[in-house]
C-alpha cells in the first residue's frame, strides 16, 4: 500500500477541515495501532510538529519506517553543521529510535544561503553515520529539486500532489526523480481537506474559485465516487509516487481511508476532471486568508 501517516495532529490543530482539534495520546495511539494493522509502514512527522514527535516516541514506532524534518536555521547561527547535527539527535531522542528513515530539509532554499555548503555537508554526514537511510527535501515548488540539487545528493522528495495541485508531474521532475531512483512521497492528497467539503459546505474564502470546485463535484456526482476515494486513487496512481501521505484526526477517519486507499490502484486509468490550477493563492495553503 502506498499510503503514509502524517502526524502534523498529532502534535498541532492543523488543517482547514479539522473540527476536532489536536489528537490526543490515547487516540493517537489507537491510530497507530491500526497503521500496524493495515501494514501502513511510514510515518511523515517533524520537529516543527508541536508535539508530533514526542507523541510518536511515547506510543513506540520503532517498527515504523520514520521520515522527519530538519526546522529552519534559526538567524546568527555560528556553526550550522553543529546545529543541524544536534537537530537530528533530539529528534531521535523524542521519537526513542537510533535512526530514521528519512531525513528532510523543511526549508530546502537555506541550501542557496551563506550556510548552505554546511547544512549539505552535516546532512551528508547524518547519512554516512547510519542516523538516517535518506536525506532530502520538503517542496512546495518543483524548481526547489532542481536548486537544492546543486549543493546535496538528495534521496527522497516529499512534494504536495493533488487534483488542483499537479506541478510535480507537469514539470517532469517526478518523472526525473524516478529516473535517478530517487523515492518521491507525495503530500496534500486533499489539499488540508478542501476537497472533501460538501458543495455547499465550501468556506467562504473560497468563493473565488468556486467555479472549479464546482466542476470538481460535478465530477464527483457524475462518477458516483466519495472525494476521499478520488482523491487518494489520483495521488497513487501515478507509478513515479511512492508514498501518499496523509494526516488524520481520528481513528474511524483513518479506517475510512484506509478503505478508500485499497482501491487505489483502479484509478490509474481513470478521466480525471480538468480542476488543475497554478493559482499559488489556492494550491499554497499558507496564502489562504481564512479570516
Amino acid at each position: 500500500m502506498k499510503l503514509a501517516l502524517g502526524t502534523v495532529q498529532f502534535g498541532l490543530n492543523y488543517g482547514v477541515a479539522n473540527s476536532a482539534g489536536q489528537v490526543s495520546l490515547v487516540e493517537a495511539g489507537a491510530i497507530i495501532d491500526l497503521a500496524r494493522a493495515a501494514n501502513v509502514d511510514v510515518i511523515d512527522t517533524a520537529a516543527a510538529y508541536g508535539e508530533s514527535e514526542v507523541s510518536l516516541g511515547r506510543i513506540g514506532v520503532g517498527d515504523f519506517s520514520i521520515v522527519t524534518k530538519l526546522p529552519p536555521t534559526p538567524l546568527g547561527t555560528q556553526k550550522p553543521a553543529l546545529w543541524v547535527r544536534n537537530q537530528i539527535e533530539a529528534s531521535l531522542a523524542r521519537l526513542g529510535c537510533n535512526s530514521v528513515y528519512g531525513y528532510l530539509m523543511h526549508r530546502p532554499e537555506e541550501l542557496d544561503g551563506d550556510n548552505g555548503d554546511a547544512i549539505a555537508g552535516a546532512l551528508r554526514e547524518i547519512r554516512e553515520d547510519g542516523l538516517a537511510a535518506k536525506v532530502g527535501i520538503s517542496i512546495y515548488d518543483p524548481e526547489q529539486i532542481v536548486r537544492a540539487a546543486r549543493r546535496l545528493d538528495i534521496d527522497l522528495v516529499q512534494a504536495p500532489l493533488n487534483l488542483l495541485d499537479r506541478r510535480i508531474l507537469e514539470s517532469g521532475e517526478a518523472r526525473k526523480l524516478r529516473e535517478a531512483g530517487i523515492e518521491l512521497h507525495t503530500r496534500s492528497a486533499f489539499l488540508q481537506g478542501l476537497l472533501l467539503f460538501g458543495r455547499d459546505a465550501i468556506p467562504a474564502a473560497f468563493d473565488r474559485w468556486r467555479p472549479l470546485l464546482s466542476r470538481w463535484h460535478d465530477w464527483l456526482e457524475s462518477h458516483d465516487v466519495s472525494a476521499t476515494r478520488a482523491c487518494l486513487d489520483f495521488a497513487a496512481s501515478f507509478q513515479e509516487v511512492d508514498r501518499v501521505v496523509v494526516g488524520v484526526d481520528t481513528q474511524r477517519q483513518f479506517a475510512m481511508l484506509l478503505e478508500a486507499a485499497g482501491h487505489a490502484d483502479e484509478g490509474s486509468h481513470v478521466a480525471w476532471p480538468d480542476i488543475r490550477t497554478d493559482d499559488p493563492d489556492l494550491i499554497n495553503p499558507a496564502r489562504w486568508k481564512l479570516s
